[in-house]
């Protein structure tokens, strides 16, 4: 099978241990494992927890305690409507996989992240893409969507909030896409990861497998939960998405490591707590950047709504990928090349990490930019 290089993660192969100010991370600022046990209470028993446990292959499809953690995120779904899998580009690749066949076709919003279109295609499928544009703050057309979708649709697919804009849709424009989906009997995958990082309001965004009975979702403890070196996330879908999700779990996951399994299940079990910390590392430190951007003549934005990028427009006359390896050789900052995600004349910024690394950093764009500007 062949597949187009991934460009975000190539990118970040090649350059993210070469920078000492990270502005290319996605994942809320992480938690040691000491933050997590204290924040839990088990910090002095985890060990009795532990140690009995024999280091088998665990229950296949995640354990009964941890997909019950993960269905109480969700509106209307039970354990049975939740499969573990290795982090949601495992989830996205499993869903693509027990669904896609050569030769159908597929609605894809853009920007989103790579695997929602190119592995399809490598599959053979037909995708055709909506894009986002800053001129409608990066919100979907929706009368756009509808005349894309034909009845030969199999899927189709965004991310919600959106990466890398920050884009967020809310309950009404969900259930339109659901309305424009059903219409033709298609399924609808939202890739949800960085949902419970609203900057307004404590409830988590509707899911779309609450709104939709063909609603797919997929999630992880990366980004929202803080938790990426678990490499755990989940599908939440009807039982014949999962059916044939099953199948090809069986060939390249089997499950998922039962310590990943334990700690994602105290993590879900105080993911009020875990949500509040991150709500606040994304409110404090986008206002930093909004104080930034409004004050750079040579940078522009649709203030995000949610998530944890911002797409960053930039006046100057060089490629994305030349202004983000210029600026990481000068200051040693790193921003992802727009470029990577098919939005030229970008760059993306993750602004949920060390909140003085964004201060520090910022400065020295600031910087990097009268330079370009005086060249």
């Amino acid at each position: 099978m062949k597949i187009l290089p991934f460009a975000v993660e190539q990118w970040m192969n090649a350059y993210e241990t070469r920078c000492r100010y990270n502005l290319a991370e996605t994942c809320v600022e992480s938690l040691t494992l000491d933050q997590l046990l204290s924040l839990a209470g088990k910090r002095e028993s985890i060990l009795d927890e532990l140690l009995p446990l024999k280091l088998t292959y665990g229950a296949i499809e995640g354990s009964d305690r941890l997909r019950d953690a993960v269905a109480a995120l969700y509106a209307t779904r039970a354990r049975h409507d939740v499969m573990i899998a290795h982090g949601a580009i495992g989830a996205n690749s499993l869903v693509y996989q027990a669904l896609v066949e050569p030769g159908d076709h597929l609605v894809a919003i853009v920007p989103n992240y790579q695997q929602h279109y190119s592995i399809p295609e490598s599959i053979g499928a037909r995708v055709d893409k909506l894009r986002l544009r800053e001129e409608d703050r990066f919100m979907p057309d929706l009368d756009a969507l509808r005349r894309l979708v034909t009845p030969r649709t199999k899927l189709i697919s965004l991310s919600n909030p959106n990466n890398p804009t920050g884009s967020l849709l809310e309950r009404a424009q969900l259930e339109q896409i659901a309305a424009i989906a059903d219409a033709v009997g298609a399924y609808v995958l939202c890739d949800e990861v960085y949902r419970g990082t609203t900057q307004v309001g404590d409830e988590l965004t509707p899911s779309i497998a609450d709104l939709y009975a063909r609603g797919i979702s997929t999630g992880s403890m990366s980004k929202a939960f803080s938790l990426a070196g678990l490499r755990l996330g989940w599908i939440v879908a009807p039982s014949e998405v999962l059916k044939a999700a099953e199948v090809h779990r069986d060939y390249n996951t089997i499950s998922v490591g039962m310590l990943d399994d334990y700690l994602a299940a105290i993590a879900l079990e105080h993911s009020d707590q875990i949500l509040a910390r991150s709500r606040s590392v994304v409110r404090t430190n986008l206002a930093v950047v909004d104080r930034w951007v409004n004050t750079e003549s040579a940078v522009s934005y649709i203030r995000p709504r949610a998530g944890t990028t911002a797409l960053l427009k930039y006046a100057a006359p060089v490629s994305s990928r030349d202004f983000c390896v210029r600026l990481l050789d000068s200051t040693g900052v790193l921003f992802t090349p727009g470029s990577a995600l098919d939005m030229e004349g970008y760059v993306r910024l993750g602004y949920a990490n060390n909140l003085r690394a964004i201060e520090t950093g910022l400065e020295l764009v600031s910087g990097f930019l009268r330079t370009l500007a005086a060249a």
